[in-house]
């Protein structure tokens, strides 16, 4: 039996083809809308949560108060200084401590200035500068790392060579001038993945101090903790031990203690928030796509009220009517869905392309989970099949002395 009630919904659809069309339009463009902003929304996710099991879990991360411009930037008025770096090593628990210092500068490369964010690293422990670049997933693409015998030497980031941030790429062996001093260029940083970070260079500590008059200021400490021990009860530790160093309470905290968990958890919190506001905005236009099958089916009921009579002359039932039209409805959302979804792939993947390529931001990617996927295939159904379910209960209470006398 219901087999015959999809060939009798297939024929309905067939016979009204552009009409069909126009109301699997209004779906289409809704599940559209709503696979895009979801995709981009879950790869936006992926990548945060692919950033932060980079930093593994074994890590903590200290900073001044206050900070504008996010970890490391110089705008707050609060300091850290290498005697706060010693405390924290000292920390019981505490398997390596290190730390960086970030600046505004002018970079000059064959007669043409820019302005970018130079960080300063230590470089005497070898091992210092691996949990700076293994955490933030910085990988040499060309030439060497930083050595502790160097001296004004300096490593660039992708966009120098690939991202024509000057008229010609910069490549090892050039020269470049970070405020007026000239430094050499030994090495190129493989993409990470959005402009900031990848028009960064990075020099010994010794040389930033040079070029900002820095002193021992520090600007951001990472702690990583011995294998086996508790993150957090570490973390809490060094902050109750800087609180000491410092002679501050908690109403005068001058720093914040991070750990990862924290962090994913405050980006989630945000995350969630957008995610949210993009659903909305979908299901409005799904809802749209929803009214549009519900006055096609309207339209069609009053259009087949002789052969919803001569149907139900020969035996069939009001249960038989109410699943013909239901069925209709629900074809037209599912198919909708569908095509929705195909050309919702086509254009995520598109802006995706679109942002790496250009912009150079590899952060808004695409998710093609199979959850997401089947969902808004579902979804469109679903739309379809309660959008004709009060148009169907309508056509199943025709009387047949009614609807073949209709004109």
């Amino acid at each position: 039996m219901i087999e015959e009630y999809f060939k009798i919904a297939f024929r309905s659809i067939n016979q009204r083809r552009i009409r069909s069309l126009l109301t699997v339009l209004g779906i289409f463009l809704g599940i559209v809308t709503i696979f895009v902003l979801l995709s981009l929304s879950l790869g936006l996710r992926e990548y945060v949560n692919e950033q932060f099991e980079n930093l593994g879990s074994d890590k903590f991360f200290i900073q001044p108060k206050g900070q504008t411009g996010g970890p490391g930037s110089t705008g707050g008025a609060v300091e850290l200084t290498t005697e706060d770096l010693e405390v924290v090593r000292d920390v019981n628990g505490v398997d390596l401590a290190t730390y960086f210092n970030i600046g505004n500068t002018k970079i000059e490369f064959r007669d043409q200035t820019r302005y970018y964010l130079t960080i300063g690293i230590p470089t005497e422990n070898p091992r210092e500068i691996d949990i700076i670049f293994e955490a933030s997933g910085i990988e040499i693409e060309e030439g060497r790392m930083i050595r502790d015998n160097d001296n004004k030497k300096v490593l660039v980031g992708y966009n120098y060579k690939y991202r024509n941030l000057f008229d010609k790429p910069v490549k090892p062996g050039n020269t470049i001038k970070l405020n007026d001093i000239e430094f050499e260029v030994i090495g190129v940083l493989e993409a990470i993945g959005n402009p900031s970070d990848d028009q960064q260079v990075y020099i010994k500590i010794d040389d930033f101090r040079e070029l900002f008059d820095s002193g021992e200021k520090v600007d951001f400490i990472w702690a990583q903790v011995k294998k086996g021990e508790n993150l957090t009860e570490i973390a809490e530790e060094a902050e109750r031990d800087l609180m000491r160093h410092r002679d501050v309470d908690e109403k005068t905290l001058d720093f914040t203690i991070q750990t990862p968990e924290e962090l994913l958890e405050i980006f989630g919190t945000v995350l969630n928030g957008i995610t949210g506001f993009l659903v909305i905005i979908g299901l409005i236009s799904a809802i749209v796509g929803g009214i549009g099958i519900a006055n096609t089916m309207y339209t069609s009921v009053l259009e087949r009220q002789k052969e919803i009579g001569t149907m139900k002359a020969i035996g069939a039932k009001n249960s038989d009517i109410l699943w013909i039209f239901v069925i209709e409805a629900g074809i037209l959302g599912l198919v909708g869905g569908v095509f929705g979804v195909f050309f919702g792939i086509i254009m995520a993947k598109s802006i995706e392309y679109i942002i790496t390529f250009y912009v150079g931001l590899n952060l808004l990617r695409a998710s093609l989970n199979p959850l997401l996927i089947i969902g808004c295939i579902a979804f469109g159904f679903i739309i379809g099949s309660i959008s004709g379910l009060i148009p169907s209960y309508q056509a199943s209470k025709l009387k047949p002395v009614d609807t073949l006398r209709y004109e």
